[in-house]
């Protein structure tokens, strides 16, 4: 029996959001709004590891919130692969805190209650997207994820910012509006519920002809998975401060996307159903596609915050090619992979910001010998690009081993070499930088020494690069606990 207070699903997901009006209420005084914004990731941290036993028992906690007709309402439930989700953004939110404070009184920027206010928020959406029991309660907290992050996107108030957030918030808003929320109803209509079920909920109750547009709808209306062509909110996202671009990619928004779109495959239209239908080789090479094209953008991107979008965009596809190929190996290894890109992604943002903090440089050229001044950065950036790669000793290893062996186990051959080539080019725009800082002299007239970014900052990038190297060691647990949820 765990030590930890089981708490309802629904009080875990609340926990952020009462810390988010604790802080913007705390916001005109600087103490204090600083302490809500440590204190909360701590209750919302403890809350979810406290559902981990119930569920490794197979009997994770159900909470109905609200009935509106039969088959429709608000309710939670905490299973295998949502737990994965919110261990990683809990567990996130504990290091991303500090990081985003130190980053941003360094940076001078204002208005931080706001910021980590909504910064909160965003979190308390992650969770209620983790746990929804149903179609409904996931579509309500993944639009309020999209309005959250919208005005930290457009923080700084400049017009490129304002720009980028509209690019940001239109995209995400089309993509949910017209095409899933047309499929959520299309769903409810043709099987009478919403319900998330194991093995699925559509075979049996609609046409190959409307499966087959069902799968279309819902994994383009996932705008959050960054499937091209509806990719292009994510680099002009990269307007943000950095905390809000590692928020971004590894804690909430981009995970939200594919924790989605493995949820939609596995519980909506159950693995067996989706081999069938006659649009699931059309979306498998879509993201086989945006996996590659990605790849070949992120090469050629000199902006260092540039170049790790689009290697985002890259990696997301990584996962929705694993719920596609439509195997236990290579679902289990998109859940894998949505942890260890997690904490590789956030590493690499983390290292981002401390350059920029430290030597204001944002180029990949610009990184001539700063590993002679950012020894702890740039170490840290190697560790977390062996995790985005897949390299030891880094869990990376294991979730790309997974969708590797998936694809090979049902002869997509194709899918196994588009692994191989995308990891390749993972290898070319992720080790230029970190063969730049410590091979490479410092240009003519900088001064040596160690000048690291402040230790708010340091701090969490070497925590969470030590925890891609720990997952290696945890990928056995990871693995154990996903299986419970993929049959």
């Amino acid at each position: 029996m765990s030590i930890l207070p089981q708490l309802s699903p629904f009080t875990v997901v609340l926990i952020p959001f009462i810390g988010a009006l604790a802080i913007a209420l705390a916001a005109g005084n600087e103490r204090l709004r600083d302490l809500f914004c440590w204190i909360t990731p701590v209750p919302f941290f403890l809350g979810v590891v406290g559902q981990l036993g119930p569920v490794l028992e197979g009997a994770g906690a159900r909470q109905t919130l609200l009935e509106i007709l039969p088959g429709l309402g608000l309710g939670f439930s905490v299973g295998p692969l949502g737990m994965v989700f919110a261990l990683l953004a809990s567990t996130l939110w504990l290091v991303a805190t500090p990081y985003a404070l130190g980053y941003m009184k360094a940076g001078g920027y204002g208005n931080l209650g706001r910021f980590m206010a909504c910064y909160s928020i965003a979190l308390g959406a992650a969770a209620g997207i983790a746990f929804a029991d149903d179609l409904l309660t996931l579509y309500v907290f993944y639009e309020i994820l999209s309005i959250s992050t919208y005005p930290l996107v457009a923080h700084t108030g400049t017009d490129k910012a304002r720009q980028g957030a509209r690019v940001y918030i239109a995209l995400l808003l089309v993509t949910s509006v017209c095409l899933m929320l047309p499929a959520i109803l299309w769903t409810w209509q043709a099987t009478g519920t919403l319900t998330l079920s194991e093995g699925g909920i559509l075979a049996g109750n609609v046409g190959p002809g409307a499966g087959a547009a069902l799968l279309v709808l819902f994994l383009f209306g996932t705008g959050k998975a960054a499937l091209m062509p509806f990719h292009r909110w994510l680099p002009s996202a990269m307007v943000a401060p950095t905390p809000v671009s590692a928020l971004l990619h590894a804690v909430a928004v981009v995970k939200a996307g594919v924790f989605v779109a493995l949820t939609i495959a596995l519980y909506v239209f159950g693995l067996d159903y989706l081999r069938t239908l006659a649009t699931h080789p059309l979306m498998l090479y879509v993201a086989v596609f945006t996996m590659l094209a990605a790849s070949l953008v992120a090469l050629h991107q000199d902006n260092l915050k540039a170049r790790l979008a689009y290697s985002t965009v890259s990696q997301l596809s990584y996962i929705v090619v694993g719920a596609l190929v439509a195997s236990q190996w290579s679902a289990i290894g998109g859940g894998m992979h949505m942890l260890m890109h997690g904490f590789g992604k956030i590493t690499l943002f983390f290292c981002a910001g401390a350059i920029y903090v430290a030597a204001h440089k944002s180029n990949v050229s610009e990184l001539d010998g700063i590993g002679r001044r950012m020894p702890f950065t740039m170490l840290a950036f190697f560790i977390g690009a062996l995790c985005v790669i897949g390299l030891p000793p880094t869990g990376g290893v294991w979730s790309k081993l997974h969708l590797i062996m998936g694809a090979y186990d049902t002869g997509q051959f194709l899918v196994v070499a588009a692994f191989v080539l995308s990891t390749l080019l993972n290898i070319g725009y992720l080790l230029p930088p970190v063969m730049r800082a410590f091979l490479k002299p410092l240009p003519e007239g900088e001064p040596a020494g160690i000048r690291e970014a402040p230790m708010l900052c340091v701090v969490p990038l070497c925590l969470t690069a030590i925890g891609t190297v720990v997952l290696f060691f945890l990928a056995g647990e990871a693995f154990a606990l996903l299986s419970l949820g993929i049959n």
